[in-house]
């Protein structure tokens, strides 16, 4: 009998990219060779699959479950779907909800159906899965709830908004983090090194210097890190043997930053650049900042949420910020990129280095609940406007106090509000900026207010 991690160990049909294919190994990009192919040839992913982890021993134990693997591009999600079918002696099928439409998803699910009923397990691999619409992603569940499939769904959006709750619900969902520079130049080295799958034995000669900065200009991506030393290998072999200054700066010359409009990254970059300057931090607001323009952000949103910010996050304590917001977002539109960028990196930091006050923003958000808990109140008689000889009779602006012939021009005993509401407080401004003194003329009139309104 077959020893059972012995056999787990061995590449199952359909998953040939574990395997070792002389023949064709050669035509295959360097990435595609050196995918691993044990849980210890992984790199990154500590917390997920460190030795003694949930994941790791259920792995493993081949006791696989279905599961969305949520994270960026490069950090393993494919290799790791390949590894749960290698260490589950299970079929590997994969499907892109790129490629596929619900056609291709029955058949696939039709093989794995007859594949069960002989007594043989299939790992599907969906990736991309949230770009599979409601009905395709509805087609998988009763298959994961009968074992037919080992569902495994690899994705880069969050799954809380892109996926289904029913297929959630159905799926663990581990998340992988992007893989650092180190652990990316670790992959690197082992590239070098194998003479087998990699590019050991070829003569080629990398500085660890070299290494780090490939490993750096790969963002994260363990992938696009081989994919760059690949490059410079075929480079330098073409010529001395060494990856030079020279070599790198034609790989590495068009690099970019990970970045996805309209995708997580963006806004959990966005959100960075609105918390740096609530939290008067100019530095971190325009290192956001920079992120975003560099990753292709366009510069007119980034000017719509600073002016956003101005009114939120500053308001009265300095009202300048406002006018500071449009005036930037008008000297862009002016000038374009990469002149009026400048524009929006002065008021970046302007923003973050002033007063705040979300005063008149809580002001505004009361009054709202206030409007919806009330409903259509009545405007007071004495507020109506009385153009015409029945709107008198009837009592429109009957008692209004002209505040401008009031003492001290204002009429202290006059309300604002409708009878059934009473006065309310809705702005109360912070002892910063403009707002103190704001807050200090306002102390004494709702004082004052509240003597008159008591003596009448």
């Amino acid at each position: 009998m077959t020893d059972p991690v012995a056999r787990r160990n061995t590449p199952t049909p359909g998953s040939d990219l574990l395997g070792s294919d002389p023949a064709s190994d050669a035509l295959r990009p360097l990435a595609e060779r050196m995918r691993p192919q044990t849980l210890d040839e992984m790199v990154g992913q500590r917390r997920l699959l460190a030795p003694g982890s949930a994941l790791r021993r259920a792995v493993e134990a081949g006791r696989v479950h279905s599961m969305i693997l949520w994270g960026p591009p490069g950090c393993g999600k494919t290799t790791l779907a390949l590894l749960l079918a290698k260490y589950a002696d299970a079929e590997f099928r994969a499907i892109s909800a790129v490629l596929s439409g619900l056609p291709d998803v029955r058949v696939v699910l039709a093989e794995a159906a007859e594949r069960f009923a002989n007594g043989r397990r299939t790992v599907l691999f969906v990736d991309e899965v949230h770009r599979f619409n409601k009905a395709q992603q509805d087609a998988f569940l009763p298959h994961i709830e009968r074992g037919t499939i080992l569902f495994v769904g690899a994705t880069t959006e969050n799954p809380s908004f892109e996926l289904n709750s029913a297929l959630l619900s159905r799926c663990r969902v581990h998340v992988m983090e992007a893989v650092s520079a180190d652990d990316i130049a670790e992959a690197l080295r082992r590239a070098l090194a194998d003479e087998e799958r990699g590019l050991g034995g070829q003569g080629l000669d990398v500085s660890g210097e070299a290494l780090l900065q490939i490993a750096g200009a790969a963002d994260g991506d363990v992938r696009r890190g081989l994919t760059l030393l690949e490059i410079a290998a075929e480079l330098a072999l073409g010529e001395s043997g060494t990856v030079t200054e020279a070599t790198l700066t034609q790989v590495l010359a068009d690099r970019t930053r990970r970045f996805d409009k309209g995708g997580e990254q963006f806004y959990d970059q966005i959100s960075a650049l609105h918390k740096s300057v609530r939290s008067s931090n100019p530095d971190a607001a325009l290192y956001w900042l920079a992120r975003m323009l560099d990753g292709g952000c366009d510069p007119v949103y980034l000017a719509r949420r600073l002016t956003r910010m101005a009114t939120e996050d500053i308001g009265l304590a300095d009202p300048r910020a406002q006018t500071m917001a449009i005036e930037a977002w008008d000297t862009y539109e002016r000038l374009g990129s990469p002149e009026g960028e400048l524009a929006l990196a002065q008021l970046a930091i302007y923003l973050a280095t002033t007063a705040k006050s979300n005063a008149a923003y809580v002001a505004y958000k009361a009054a709202r609940r206030d409007v919806v808990e009330h409903g259509t109140q009545e405007v007071p008689l004495h507020l109506r406007n009385a153009p015409t000889k029945l709107m008198k009779q009837l009592g429109y602006a009957k008692g209004y106090q002209y505040d401008h012939e009031a003492e001290g021009g204002i009429a202290l005993d006059q309300t604002g509000f409708p009878d059934a509401m009473g006065e309310r407080t809705y702005y109360r401004p912070v002892n910063r900026g403009l707002e103190i003194k704001l807050g200090e003329k306002l102390a004494r009139l709702r004082e004052a207010r509240e003597k008159a309104r008591g003596g009448a």
